[in-house]
């Protein structure tokens, strides 16, 4: 009420876009919306929180130093969540020039490859990351791989950093007999057959059989379980790609069983996914209450009071779980605790799995299981491990083979753990911490990452580039790359929402990679 206009502190927004929305006269825009000679209120407004907090008062300059009188270019290699938040980072400010390199033809990582089709508010956050592509110092290099269309030393040689955001491609082993038999696959290759990923359009997933077992119990474990048994009425209302759902229509599965090979309190499910698998039309959730075994610790403290609650309510969900009734007809998410596998047999395809009981053992340190020498076997045609992933090695940079990632110092790439700071070098995400946390862990990671890039380009450290990236876009189509920019990827959108439209869904995803080209070419000529 003090101030002669409405300022938005670029620091602190998260294009949320409501402020827009609730402006009676349309007088808010975007800021990659504003016409040139407007441009000018982005510095207004960056420059007003510099000696004034959110409510309009005066406080002391705050003391973060202003950038050189010159443009940073930074390339960061991935288009996944960690990427576009270290992105929106950096592209608040005007003098930092952001190009997004990604080998597939559509960004968002595992946003539109990973998230289950059936939650779709989680995919909501794509309104944020086209907010930050929308910005005139943001361009995309979709369907260019580092690597083969560009080196990384010619992105070294223009860009002032480069930021890797690869993630962690691989998924874990369980290195045991017969786990490379036919219908032995990683819950990694089936998240992204009924996810659209193009390359595994052409994916081959056995749902012959009644019953299908993944290994883990994890959120992804439990996405792939409700896939497995849920309507495909229901299915087809999302953005599943259209050869799973047609697969999945054919399906045999009635039964999913998920092997933990830890107790119930150790679940690494998180609680809302577990309690949501409760209202599945037409599933029941079958837990056995002799296996909802605690470990010493985890009973003690229920016994006196002292459980973590999230812990706590893990256990809790659990019993309730096991005390429900079960319809006839129904499918079945089966649970069990303790139970490893050691085996999974068959003569050129899965027919079933050996498993193991295990039991607590005393270990004050963790808590700790062993094998009893109880096993039983079921019997199956699918099996799916879902254990967790693991980073790989990227071109010569560094790399941690134990932690799986790239070594590094809160994002810069370091000759190895604890070592000297390569200059420029950065990553962020799953390759720079580990495959830890979800969406909300990735903004912190990114923000961070981007923070070390601009504090490094203050105190110049950096060093600036031998060549102009310029020629970035010649270098890439002269090696065969049909680059797709932010145009290509708006008409890429537009043609599988137009198709959604038409089947009554929010979009039908395009799968093959010659098909997104083609969808890409109308915007880009």
């Amino acid at each position: 009420m003090t101030a002669e206009m409405l300022y938005i502190d670029p620091e602190t927004c998260i294009d949320c876009g409501a402020c827009i929305d609730e402006c009676p006269v349309e007088a808010i825009l975007p800021d990659d919306q504003l016409d040139i000679k407007d441009e000018p209120y982005l510095q207004i407004n960056a420059d007003y929180y510099n000696d004034h907090d959110a409510d309009g008062g005066l406080v002391p300059p705050r003391k973060s130093p202003p950038l050189p009188d010159k443009e940073l270019h930074v390339a960061i290699v991935g288009a996944g969540p960690a990427a576009f938040y270290a992105a929106q980072h950096l592209a608040t400010k005007q003098s930092v020039k952001v190009d997004m390199f990604d080998r597939l033809p559509t960004p968002y990582g595992l946003v539109r490859a990973g998230v289950a089709p059936d939650h779709a508010a989680t995919k909501g956050v794509e309104r944020t990351y086209a907010s930050t592509a929308n910005k005139r110092n943001f361009d995309y290099f979709l369907n260019v791989e580092v690597g083969k269309h560009v080196t990384h030393e010619e992105l070294t040689d223009r860009y002032h950093a480069v930021v890797y955001a690869v993630g962690a491609a691989t998924d874990k082993r369980l290195g045991i007999v017969g786990e490379d038999l036919a219908g032995s696959i990683s819950a990694t290759e089936f998240v992204a057959w009924y996810n659209g990923h193009p390359d595994y359009a052409d994916f081959q997933v056995d749902l012959s059989g009644d019953r299908a077992v993944v290994v883990g119990n994890g959120n992804v474990a439990l996405d792939v379980a409700r896939i497995l048994v849920s309507d495909p009425d229901d299915l087809a209302k999302t953005e599943i790609a259209d050869h799973a759902l047609a697969r999945l229509r054919e399906s045999n599965v009635k039964e999913v069983v998920l092997l933990g090979r830890r107790g119930v309190a150790q679940g690494a499910y998180t609680n809302s996914e577990f309690l949501a698998l409760g209202d599945v039309e037409g599933v029941d959730i079958i837990i056995d209450p002799e296996e909802l075994t605690r470990d010493p610790a985890s009973a003690a403290a229920e016994a006196d009071g002292t459980l973590d609650s999230t812990i706590a309510t893990k256990v809790r969900l659990a019993r309730e779980f096991s005390e429900r009734s079960t319809t006839d007809g129904n499918r079945r998410i089966v649970f069990r605790y303790l139970v490893s596998p050691v085996s999974i047999e068959g003569d050129e395809s899965v027919d079933k799995v050996v498993c193991v009981r295990n039991e607590f053992i005393d270990d004050a340190d963790r808590v700790a299981i062993a094998p009893t020498s109880d096993t039983f076997e079921l019997e199956t045609g699918l099996v799916l491990r879902s254990i967790g992933y693991r980073g790989t090695p990227v071109g010569d940079l560094p790399f941690d083979p134990i932690r799986g990632v790239i070594p590094n110092d809160a994002g810069r790439v370091t000759a190895e753990a604890g070592g000297d700071v390569v200059p420029g070098l950065y990553v962020t995400g799953w390759i720079k911490r580990g495959p830890t946390g979800g969406i909300g862990r990735n903004r912190l990671c990114g923000e961070e990452t981007a923070t070390a890039v601009l504090a490094d380009f203050i105190d110049g450290s950096l060093v600036d580039p031998i060549k102009p990236r310029d020629d970035v876009d010649a270098l890439v189509t002269g090696r065969g790359a049909h680059r797709i920019t932010l145009a290509g990827w708006k008409a890429i959108d537009a043609a599988e929402k137009a198709a959604g439209r038409s089947a009554g869904r929010r979009l039908l995803k395009i799968v093959s990679v010659e098909e997104l080209e083609k969808a890409a070419a109308t915007a880009e000529g």
